[in-house]
C-alpha cells in the first residue's frame, strides 16, 4: 500500500479530488452538537464524496456520496469551537481500508449523522463549496457531470501556474494551459506550462507525489495525439527520466480538440525538441523481416490505434495464441496446439458461429454478431485483479466479482470464450511480458476474494499442466508468439483487429461485426446536444468496449522470417528508437569502404559491369556508351583487354556459361541488337537483331538457360541462351514476348527462379511467371520511369526506384506497397550485398540500406556525376561500381 493510504482510486472513475481539510471527526446517534468520540484525521472534498482519512491506520476510512446525504449545516453553539463545526446527515456512508487491508467496502446503510471539526480552516470558506457539490448530487448524472465540469473550469480559471517552480531564470513561458493528468480510472486537473526548455505540469490539489512535474524537453522522445473518452482530446509524451534513463509516460486530456493541438504544434516548434520518429512502414519492414519481435510489433500497432496503457477503455490487445490448455507439454512445432488467428474469437467454434449467424439474420439494421467486445475496461481488469485489486474495486464501486465469475483457470476462460454466446475476450500484453514474470497471476496481497461454489479458496489462477509456475507460464506464451507458426499467420489477425477486415464488407465476411457504437466515428458526440443523451451513449460505448483506430486499409504483408533471438523484447524496442530518426542516415554497425583501384577506361558513361567468371571476383568487365567493352584484372589493377562492340551506346550486359563451359558475355545495344562475345576466345560470335528500338536491359537464368532483353520497343523478349558454334537465328532462339504499353526500362528475375519482373517508362512493373511466362499482376508502381528494380531475399516483394527519388517495396501476394522511402537523389542502379541493397544514385553516391532494419546505414560519394553500374564479389567483399565520369572503381567493403 502507498504511504497515503488515500488514493483517487477509492473515489468512483474519472472523480475529482479538490482539497482536503486537518480535523476531527465524530459520529452521532442524534442531531445533538456534542461529540461522543472525535477521531483525528483529514476530511477529503472530492467532486461526488467526502472521504474522512483517520490518523489511526487501523480505523477504516469514511466515504460519504453526497448523493447519500440527506442534509449538510454549519452546527451553531456558543462555543466558538462548536461555530466551526459541520452536521452531516447520510443514509448511508462507507468504510474503506480498515486495519489499512485492501478488502471489499463495507456498506453501512443506516442514518448517521457525523460531525466534522475544521482546525484551520474556516467553516463560512468551506461549507459554500461542499453545498454547491451536494445539490449537484441531486441532478441527474449526465447534468452533475456537467455542474461539476464547470464548478472545476471555475476553480481552474482564478488559478495560475506559480511561476516560482520554473527550474531557469531564463527559460521563456510559451503556452499556459489546463489540462488534466490521465491514469487508469483517474483524472487530476492541473495547469501546463510549456516554456522554451520543458513543460511543467502542476496539479490543483497535492495528490501527486510532487507538487510540480518537470519535463525538459529535450528528454522528450515522442509526441502522441490520443483519443480520449471517444473524443479527440488526449496527448501522450513519451520522455527518459535523466536518473535512471527509464522511460515515462506523461497522458494529458483537454477540455476541447483546439487546446490539445495548440499544445502539440507549440512543443514541435521548440527547437530542443527532437522526437525519434521511426515512420510506419519502416516498423513493418523491420517486423516483416525479423527485426522487430511479434510482441514489439503488435504493442507498436496498438499504439498506432490509440491503445494505451494510460487508458482501460484503451488498453492494447493481444491475441490468444494456444488452444491447449490440457496436455501436460506443449510441443510448439505441432501446429494444433496454436489456435486460427485468421478468424475472430467468436467464429473459432462453428457450432456457437451457427447461433449467432442466426440472431444476426433475425435483425433489423444496424446489424451485430457480438453482443460483447474483445476489449473493455471490466476485462481488463478480470485479467489484472491480483495485481490491481484496488482497480477493480474502484470500477464496480467498492465490489470484488462474484468468485465463480472471477478469474480463477486459465483453462475455464479459453473454454468459455470458446462457448459462451457473450464472451468473446482476448488477452492483454500481460500474458506475454517477460519481464513482470507473471505476477498479474498470483494473489501476492494476500486478498480475501471469497470461496467459488465448490468450497475451493480463490487464490493464484490456476495454470494448464505444461506450465510449471506463472513464470514459465508467461515465457511459453512468449516463445508461442514468437514462433514460426505464429509469424506466418499473425497478419490476418491484425487484419481483423486493426486492419482491412475490421469494418464494412470485409469484416461481414470475416465474420468480424461488433455493435456499431463501438466503431470510431460512429457517432459525433460534440454534436449531441442533450447532455442526458451524450451521457448514456459514452456509458453504453466505454462499458462495451471500443474498436481500435484503423491503422491499415489494405491486407498486411505477412512476415518473412522468425524474430531474432536479440534482446528482451522492450530493450530492442529501445534500441530500435535510438537507431535511426525519420529517414536520415544513421549507422546501425560500422561499415568501411576502401577504394582499391580506379579504371579510367571509357570514353563515355560506364553503362554495366558483371563479373567475368561467376565464380570468382579476379576480372571484371564493363561495357559503356562508348560501344566499347572493357576486361579488368582487379588483383594486377590493369586493364587487359578493350574490344569495340557496336558504334552505338551499350546499355547492359550480362555472363553466363554454356555447357561446353564457354563463358559468353551478352551485350544490349541501342542498335537494337543482342551481342554475344566469347570471352576466352576474344571474338564476337553473334550479333541478334532482336527488337525493333534499343535494348535497354538484359537478365539471365541459368535454371531455364534463357536471356531476357527488355527494349524501348515496349515488349521484354525470352531467348534461348547461346549453346553451340553455329549461327544464331530468332526463329530458333526466340520463347516468348512480352507485351507491355511503354518502354521496358529494368528486368529482374527471382532468386527462386519463379517470377520475372519488369519496370517501365510510365512507372509500371509487371510480374510475370517464368514456367509460361504468363503475366500475373501489373502494379503502378511509380507516377514516373522506373530505373531500377530487383526481388527482396525472401522473393516476397519487389524493390524499385524511379525518377520520383522514391525506393518502393510492393508485397507480391497483395500485390500493395508496403513500404516508400524518399531519397535525397534520383536513385539510378539496385544491387544486393548480403542483407544490404546498394543503391547507386544521379549524384554519383552509393547508398547502403538495409533491409532487414529498413534503414540507411552508410553513403559514399564515388563518382563525379551519376552512378549508373554496380556489381558486388561472390564473397561480398568488393563493390564495383562506374559512372558517368567513365571511371571504373573498385571499392573493399569491411563491416
Amino acid at each position: 500500500m502507498e504511504k497515503e493510504r488515500f488514493t483517487m482510486l477509492l473515489l468512483e472513475p474519472g472523480e475529482i479530488f479538490f482539497e482536503d481539510y486537518s480535523g476531527q471527526m465524530s459520529k452521532l446517534d442524534g442531531s445533538s452538537c456534542e461529540a461522543k468520540v472525535w477521531m483525528d484525521g483529514r476530511l477529503k472534498l472530492c467532486s461526488k464524496s467526502l472521504v474522512f482519512v483517520n490518523k489511526d491506520i487501523n480505523q477504516p476510512l469514511i466515504k460519504i456520496q453526497f448523493k447519500e446525504i440527506t442534509s449538510i449545516e454549519q452546527c451553531v453553539s456558543s462555543n466558538n469551537i462548536a461555530n466551526n463545526m459541520m452536521s452531516v446527515d447520510c443514509k448511508q456512508h462507507v468504510e474503506m481500508l480498515e486495519k489499512n487491508i485492501l478488502a471489499p467496502y463495507k456498506f453501512i446503510h443506516h442514518n448517521c449523522i457525523l460531525h466534522f471539526c475544521f482546525n484551520y480552516a474556516k467553516i463560512e470558506n468551506c461549507l459554500p463549496q461542499i453545498l454547491q457539490l451536494h445539490r449537484a448530487a441531486s441532478l441527474v448524472t449526465a447534468e452533475q457531470n456537467a455542474m461539476i465540469m464547470a464548478i472545476v473550469h471555475s476553480r481552474q480559471s482564478r488559478v495560475s501556474f506559480d511561476t516560482s517552480w520554473l527550474e531557469d531564470l531564463y527559460e521563456q513561458v510559451v503556452l499556459e494551459t489546463q489540462a488534466n493528468k490521465v491514469l487508469p480510472l483517474v483524472i487530476n486537473p492541473g495547469r501546463v506550462l510549456l516554456t522554451t526548455s520543458r513543460i511543467y505540469f502542476q496539479p490543483y490539489n497535492n495528490m501527486d507525489q510532487h507538487p510540480v512535474l518537470k519535463i525538459q524537453l529535450k528528454d522528450i522522445r515522442n509526441i502522441i495525439k490520443r483519443r480520449f473518452l471517444l473524443r479527440q482530446v488526449g496527448l501522450e509524451i513519451k520522455w527518459t527520466r535523466q536518473m535512471d534513463n527509464k522511460v515515462e509516460h506523461f497522458f494529458l486530456s483537454f477540455q476541447n480538440q483546439d487546446d490539445r493541438d495548440k499544445l502539440y504544434e507549440n512543443l514541435l516548434q521548440q527547437s530542443v525538441v527532437s522526437l525519434e520518429v521511426i515512420p510506419q512502414n519502416q516498423m513493418t519492414m523491420r517486423w516483416q523481416n525479423g527485426y522487430l519481435s511479434n510482441y514489439d510489433y503488435i504493442l507498436y500497432v496498438n499504439s498506432l490505434a490509440d491503445r494505451t496503457f494510460h487508458d482501460l477503455t484503451q488498453y492494447p490487445v493481444l491475441p490468444w495464441i494456444i488452444q491447449d490448455y490440457t496436455s501436460t507439454t506443449l510441443d510448439l512445432k505441432d501446429t494444433n496446439v496454436y489456435r486460427d488467428l485468421s478468424k475472430p474469437i467468436g467464429a473459432l467454434n462453428p457450432i456457437r458461429l451457427e447461433r449467432l449467424k442466426e440472431r444476426y439474420s433475425e435483425m433489423s439494421d444496424p446489424k451485430f454478431l457480438y453482443g460483447s467486445h474483445y476489449s473493455a475496461p471490466g476485462f481488463v481488469l478480470f485479467y489484472l485483479v491480483r495485481k490491481y485489486p484496488q482497480y477493480m474495486l474502484c470500477l464496480q464501486n467498492g465490489r470484488f466479482d462474484h468468485p465463480d465469475r472471477m478469474f480463477n483457470s486459465i483453462a475455464d476462460v479459453w473454454k468459455n470464450v470458446l462457448a459462451n454466446m457473450s464472451d468473446f475476450k482476448e488477452l492483454i500484453p500481460e500474458f506475454y511480458d517477460t519481464s513482470n514474470s507473471g505476477d498479474f497471476l498470483v494473489n501476492s496481497y494476500g486478498i480475501d476474494f471469497g470461496y467459488r461454489h465448490d468450497g475451493t479458496k480463490i487464490g493464484d489462477v490456476q495454470l494448464p499442466p505444461w506450465a510449471k509456475d506463472p513464470s514459465d507460464f508467461v515465457q511459453q506464451l512468449k516463445n508461442a508468439l514468437e514462433s514460426d507458426y505464429v509469424s506466418q499467420n499473425l497478419h490476418h489477425w491484425i487484419d481483423l483487429i486493426f486492419g482491412y477486415k475490421q469494418r464494412g464488407i470485409e469484416a461481414e465476411k470475416a465474420d468480424n461485426v461488433f455493435f456499431h457504437l463501438c466503431y470510431e466515428g460512429a457517432v459525433d458526440l460534440d454534436t449531441i446536444r442533450d447532455i442526458n443523451d451524450r451521457h448514456g451513449l459514452e456509458v453504453q460505448i466505454m462499458e462495451f468496449g471500443q474498436i481500435p483506430k484503423q491503422v491499415f486499409t489494405l491486407p498486411h504483408p505477412n512476415r518473412l522470417t522468425s524474430a531474432p533471438n536479440l534482446l528482451h523484447s522492450e530493450t530492442l524496442l529501445t534500441s530500435l528508437e535510438t537507431t535511426t530518426s525519420g529517414n536520415a542516415c544513421v549507422k546501425e554497425r560500422s561499415l568501411n569502404f576502401t577504394e582499391l583501384v580506379v579504371f579510367q577506361a571509357h570514353k563515355d558513361c560506364v553503362s554495366s559491369i558483371v563479373r567475368k567468371n561467376m565464380r570468382t571476383s579476379n576480372e571484371i568487365i564493363s561495357v559503356g556508351q562508348d560501344g566499347m567493352l572493357k576486361l579488368y584484372n582487379i588483383s594486377e589493377r590493369k586493364l587487359t583487354r578493350s574490344v569495340t562492340l557496336s558504334s552505338l551506346s551499350l546499355s547492359s550486359c550480362i555472363s553466363y556459361y554454356t555447357p561446353s563451359e564457354r563463358n559468353i558475355l551478352v551485350a544490349g545495344s541501342w542498335d537494337n541488337t543482342l551481342i554475344f562475345y566469347d570471352i576466352e576466345f576474344g571474338r564476337v560470335i553473334d550479333v541478334l537483331q532482336g527488337h525493333e528500338d534499343a535494348v535497354s536491359c538484359l537478365a539471365w537464368n541459368a535454371t531455364y538457360q534463357v536471356i531476357i532483353s527488355g527494349s524501348w520497343d515496349c515488349t521484354a523478349k525470352v531467348w534461348h541462351g547461346y549453346t553451340s558454334g553455329s549461327k544464331i537465328k530468332p526463329t530458333d532462339c526466340f520463347i516468348a514476348q512480352l507485351d507491355h504499353d511503354s518502354k521496358v526500362t529494368c528486368i529482374n528475375i527471382s532468386s527462386d527462379d519463379t517470377m520475372l519482373v519488369s519496370g517501365t517508362e510510365d512507372g509500371e512493373l509487371c510480374l510475370w511467371n517464368m514456367d509460361g511466362y504468363n503475366l500475373q499482376s501489373t502494379i503502378k508502381g511509380h507516377a514516373c520511369g522506373i530505373n531500377a528494380i530487383t526481388f527482396d531475399k525472401q522473393c516476397s516483394s519487389v524493390i524499385s526506384c524511379a525518377e520520383d527519388k522514391i525506393l518502393s517495396i510492393i508485397d507480391i501476394r497483395t500485390s500493395t506497397q508496403i513500404y516508400s522511402v524518399s531519397l535525397e537523389s534520383v536513385p539510378l542502379t539496385l544491387t544486393w550485398m548480403g542483407t544490404f541493397l546498394l543503391i547507386g544514385d544521379i549524384d554519383g553516391n552509393l547508398n547502403i540500406w538495409n533491409h532487414q532494419g529498413a534503414m540507411f546505414v552508410s553513403q559514399i560519394h564515388c563518382h563525379d556525376g551519376p552512378l549508373c553500374a554496380l556489381a558486388v564479389s561472390a564473397d561480398a567483399n568488393l563493390i564495383i561500381t562506374g559512372g558517368k565520369d567513365r571511371k571504373v572503381i573498385v571499392w573493399e567493403c569491411r563491416s
